[in-house]
């Protein structure tokens, strides 16, 4: 498998850091205390079939935090993108 990353072109694999679904959103309230939303965020996750976003670390590269979509079926590289600029979108 091969990602593009945008500031340093196609990559193998091995130069990458997994770190997780890219799609969680961490609870808000700080969790001084123990709630649903704590439990949920901490404890359970989809398994998702298709294409999914995925937080990955380009640890041997740039050191840029990347979101990259991908088909978990065929482990294509659909899209990747800046983790920074996904999180601007989200924030405007």
């Amino acid at each position: 498998m091969r990602i593009t990353c945008p500031h340093c072109g196609e990559r193998g694999l091995q130069e990458f850091l997994y770190h997780g679904d890219a799609t969680v959103m961490r609870p808000r309230d700080g969790g001084a205390e123990p709630t649903q939303e704590w439990t949920d965020y901490v404890y359970f996750r989809d398994n998702p079939n298709g294409a999914h976003r995925e937080l990955w670390y380009h640890n041997a590269g740039c050191h840029a935090w990347l979101v990259v979509t991908r088909d978990l079926r065929s482990h294509e590289i659909l899209g990747v993108e800046a983790a920074h600029d996904v999180a601007l979108r989200r924030s405007a």
